[in-house]
Formats: structure tokens, sequence, C-alpha cells
């Protein structure tokens, strides 16, 4: 059984629009995926005969984009992100659980203003079988949601009682 070999993924900044991010399939497709600041995403998909033509393009919601992401497999994210965080020094990977009570619960999350006040990252929603990857300050908490975070041990726990209130 041959190992995977680690995706390789070009991120191109387009100023004014947002993120472009490229990468090739295992069989050679050109995939890329645009990024707007508004949330919107496109799906795209490179013409074999020409690299720098779009074969293929599809508009996602960030609800859609978010949706599928939960499908191709963000759920494993978090535990990606936890073993390749394991190696550094000083940093970790946690889980908080929102409670109802949470001053934050219903808010969207730069309310929080987390990075601020703790210097730790969201990097993910959980809510239910649904993941949001790389949430932004719109994105909104609600109970139940677990955050996953990143920083210090300290950072962590400062998040954690901002967001017991």
């Amino acid at each position: 059984m041959s190992t995977p070999r680690p995706l390789e993924v070009q991120e191109t900044p387009l100023p004014g629009i947002g993120l472009r991010h490229d990468f090739r399939t295992e069989r050679g497709r050109h995939v890329g995926v645009v990024t707007y600041r508004s949330g919107r995403r496109e799906l795209l998909l490179y013409d074999d005969r020409d690299e720098d033509e779009v074969a293929h393009a599809l508009v996602l919601s960030e609800e859609e984009s978010s949706g599928l992401a939960g499908l191709l497999g963000a759920p494993r994210l978090v535990q990606h992100l936890e073993d390749a965080i394991h190696h550094v020094p000083g940093v970790v990977v946690h889980r908080i659980d929102l409670d109802s009570r949470s001053p934050f619960a219903g808010r969207p999350l730069g309310d929080t203003a987390a990075r601020t006040r703790t210097g730790t990252s969201v990097v993910a929603l959980l809510r239910g079988d649904t993941v949001v990857a790389s949430p932004g300050p719109q994105d909104r908490l609600e109970a139940g949601d677990v955050l996953v975070v990143v920083g210090t041990p300290g950072g962590v726990e400062a998040l954690t009682e901002l967001l017991r209130g």
C-alpha cells in the first residue's frame, strides 16, 4: 500500500478580492478555490489543454461551502491540526464548548475579539455534523457550538474564561 502524497496548495492573494488556492489532484487535474472577502467561494476546474483557462466554475455561498467542506472531510481537519500542532512546543489545540449562558451565544465571533484579547485563534466551529473551517468574524456563535482554538495554554485558558463570561 502506497503512502498518500501530501497535497501541495499554492496560495495567491487577489488584492481587493480575496485569495485563490490552487492544487493538483493525483490524476493531474488543476483545481482552484477562490475565497472572496464577502465569504462567497468559487470552485474552479482548469482546462486540461490550457492551464490559464478555467473550464468550469461553480459559485458557492458561504453555507454551501461549509456544507461541501463537511462532505469532503473537514471533520478530519481538527485531528490533522491536533497532529500537526502536537510537535510545536508551547502551542496547544483545544476545544471549548459554548454554553447557553455564555455572553457570546447568539453573537458574531468577532465580538469576542479572541485574538486581540487572548492571542488565540479560533480555527474551526463544530456545530452538530457541520464544521465551519476558518470562521470569520461575522460567523455567529450558537449555544452548543464547539470552538477549536490554537494558542498558548495561558491564551486558551483566558479564552475559555472569556467565553464563560
